[in-house]
């Protein structure tokens, strides 16, 4: 579904990405683990058309998106969910969710079946649907920036650390979720300083070092792989 080859990404003097080749099949979550600083972010935001200094192929069903506009590409069936949730806290949870359909205005889409599918995902957001986002939990507003994502029917899904600041039990609660999302047909895309919880959901997993691919592999393989729990289970 996406072929990513000898991606670059540069920010002035610095280079985020040194030629990165990732291969994700339809169907599947695939996790990218690396420390801070690894070059995940820039990843997405290089696949979402959010960086202009790059050079190499990105390929989405066997089309070229390298230097497309990032609209085209969420049209095209991209979505992606950005690290720190982003959503709209002044408008209501509803408002939000309809922001991320903006893509579907010029088809024949029902909406009130599109906000349906994201309510059986996440219960509590058809709840609070009137309420201000702003005032919903950190664990709430990370489910209503997923749920804003899959608004647009995405084949490709990219989550930006969804577990970052949520207590546990939330964690669990999203991993769940991301399960159920990928089980409905929905490739992912999934970055995570979770490894622990990325590796036990994930089907393929790349590690990535100063913006560059140092292992790949099944993640139950590298989920056991003994350098692999040191330098990011806490083994």
């Amino acid at each position: 579904m996406l072929i990513i080859k000898n991606l670059k990404v540069n920010y002035g003097y610095v280079n985020a990405l040194k030629g990165v080749d990732i291969d994700i099949k339809g169907g599947q979550i695939v996790s990218i683990l690396g420390s801070n600083g690894a070059g995940k972010t820039s990843l997405l935001k290089a696949v979402s058309g959010l960086v202009e200094d790059k050079s190499g192929t990105i390929l989405f069903d066997g089309q070229d998106i390298t230097n497309m506009s990032t609209e085209k590409i969420v049209s095209l069936g991209i979505s992606h969910c950005p690290e720190g949730r982003r959503i709209f806290p002044q408008l209501t949870v509803e408002e939000n969710l309809k922001i991320g359909a903006y893509v579907l205005r010029n088809k024949k889409v029902n909406l009130q079946e599109e906000f349906e599918r994201v309510y059986a995902f996440f219960p509590k957001l058809k709840e609070r649907r009137r309420q201000v986002a702003g005032t919903l939990s950190g664990g709430e507003q990370q489910m209503l920036a997923i749920g804003r994502a899959l608004m647009s029917k995405p084949k490709l899904l990219m989550l930006d650390e969804p577990s970052l600041g949520l207590a546990p039990i939330i964690v669990n609660e999203i991993f769940k979720i991301i399960k159920q999302i990928n089980s409905e047909g929905v490739t992912v895309l999934l970055i995570e300083q979770n490894a622990n919880g990325a590796l036990k959901i994930s089907d393929y997993s790349y590690v990535l070092e100063l913006g560059q691919v140092v292992s790949e592999g099944d993640s139950k393989k590298l989920l056991n792989d003994e350098g692999i729990r040191k330098s990011y289970l806490g083994a």
